[in-house]
């Protein structure tokens, strides 16, 4: 007993680390205008600021794993977090762009290696009975902490100091640290592992990963492929990618064990999670950034519905590891059910319209909160049921590197909306104040001129009429494009929940799948 809670103390170390190093991420990221002022970055450095992160971010959720073994689960979560508090902590203490960058990407690193070693860390240190409140944890990586950044972006941004959006690692370093040091189990390195070590995986992962993520990063800022470098890059990611296949398929030591794929329940599983990834980060910019740029909000007001649903989902997290932990309890049907809740929030949210208020999110923010941890933590369920736990460093690499490109698909995907129906509603509405111009001067007499009216400076006074008639122009147009933004992510997620009744078969809690005495061999 007594070292079952120290396992799950330790556990919640490696919580609190990837905790740290998700904020790094989003919470720059929400408070990028006043990073920028207070660093002196104008626009470009800032697009490679943020871009270099998330990067380097799919990069290291790959290697992760791999690294763990060899280091040992303990010296590895060390490592990681000191990455994470030292990148961070000096970021606000230079201006040189060559270091912030040097400084940004191993920030993405250390977030790439601590999403996955949550993971590992469920499956390596907890025991079977409590490994699905586990899981459940590690769900919150993906459906609280994006959440969570935005809050505590505005908090530092708006009472405190800009500064403290980097330094808010310290507290919670020292706190991981703690927790580290009392609740993970010690165990022996594995330094032979670097005789055997797959130098070629790393250069073409790496290859793969950062070129292609870069170019759907960099692709909308840089006209594409009308650019020399997104061309480059493009090219690089593409050849990378059958070797590494090749590669990782042949090699004795590999980072990833692309055989697994072939077990109907992971294939599901990794698949649906990297879909749900998408649809869920996609979603969760659409409230604020809608409040902000459309309502007039200020970004402290629009945090109550980020709050709302990263409370839900704590809330949430003992419910659901509760009920996939009984046996008569289906996780497929636990999965369904989130994404019939999902669903119905984005059914919802795109009933959006220029007038809405906070009020009017709340609701179906509150309905997609509940089925976010059903969703993330059943399909996870189901995917580390299919490996056996000498396969759990493969099985966690090949979940946690689609799931981090991802969050990179994501920002392309928004980026894509904006461009290809945001110009088209553009052109629609522009041609319709046309022709409502045309009929008003066709219904005005042609023989009656009168003069235009003019304010005491001699500006005429239409020209406010014309800047607000401009401003609710450019309004709509962002209202039809975020609508078309949800009604993209439904589809996806009817792909899902068509997937769910069909590819996964049914699987039982890990104290009843791992605990089955092996059948004897004809």
């Amino acid at each position: 007993m007594a070292s079952q809670a120290r396992s799950i103390m330790g556990l919640a170390g490696v919580l609190c680390t990837a905790l740290l190093t998700t904020l790094n991420e989003q919470v720059s990221t929400q408070g990028l205008p006043d990073i920028m002022g207070g660093i002196g970055m104008s626009h470009d450095p800032a697009t490679w600021f943020t871009s270099l992160y998330s990067a380097a971010q799919v990069v290291g959720a790959g290697l992760s794993p791999w690294m763990a073994l060899t280091f040992s689960l303990r010296r590895w979560a060390f490592i990681v977090l000191g990455l994470g508090v030292v990148s961070s902590v000096l970021i606000p203490f230079t201006d040189t762009l060559s270091l912030l960058y040097i400084l940004r990407t191993l920030q993405g690193i250390a977030g790439g290696f601590a999403i996955p070693l949550m993971m590992f860390s469920t499956l390596r240190i907890l025991s079977l009975d409590i490994r699905t409140y586990g899981l459940a944890s590690y769900a919150l990586t993906a459906t609280c902490f994006p959440y969570l950044s935005t809050a505590l972006a505005g908090l530092w941004t708006d009472f405190v100091d800009w500064r403290f959006v980097f330094w808010q690692v310290i507290p919670l370093g020292a706190l991981a640290w703690a927790l580290l040091v009392y609740g993970m189990p010690v165990t022996e390195p594995d330094h032979g592992r670097f005789r055997m070590f797959n130098w070629r995986g790393v250069v073409l992962f790496t290859g793969a990963a950062w070129c292609l993520s870069m170019m759907l990063l960099l692709g909308d800022w840089l006209d594409w492929f009308n650019s020399p470098f997104i061309c480059v890059l493009g090219l690089i990611g593409t050849v990378c990618v059958p070797l590494l296949v090749w590669n990782e398929w042949n090699h004795v030591l590999p980072f990833f064990k692309f055989q697994l794929l072939g077990r109907r329940n992971y294939l599901y599983g990794v698949t649906a999670i990297s879909l749900f990834v998408l649809v869920s980060l996609a979603s969760s910019t659409v409230p604020g950034r809608y409040l902000t740029q459309i309502a007039g909000y200020r970004p402290e007001q629009s945090y109550l519905i980020t709050l709302e649903v990263a409370a839900m989902q704590i809330i949430m997290l003992p419910i659901v590891g509760y009920l996939l932990n009984q046996r008569h309890i289906d996780s497929r049907v636990v999965g369904f059910v989130g994404m019939t809740c999902l669903f119905i929030g984005l059914c919802g949210d795109t009933f959006l319209t220029s007038v809405w208020l906070r009020n009017e999110f709340y609701l179906w923010q509150f309905v997609q909160a509940i089925g976010g941890e059903m969703i993330l933590a059943s399909l996870l369920l189901m995917s580390t049921n299919a490996v056996v736990p000498a396969e759990s460093a493969f099985a966690v690499a090949l979940v946690n590197m689609p799931r981090s490109l991802m969050q990179v698909v994501g920002t392309w995907l928004i980026q894509l909306v904006h461009h290809w129906r945001g110009t088209l509603h553009s052109q629609r509405l522009t041609d319709h104040l046309g022709v409502e111009r045309y009929r008003l001067f066709q219904g005005s007499s042609p023989t009656i001129q009168s003069p235009t009216p003019l304010t005491p400076d001699g500006r005429p006074r239409f020209a406010g009429s014309m800047a607000l008639i401009k401003q609710q122009f450019h309004h709509q147009t962002q209202v039809l494009e975020l609508t078309d933004l949800f009604f993209v992510l439904l589809g996806l997620l009817v792909f899902l929940m068509l997937c769910v009744l069909i590819l996964p078969v049914r699987t039982y809690p890990p104290w009843i799948v791992f605990a089955q005495p092996k059948k004897p061999s004809s």
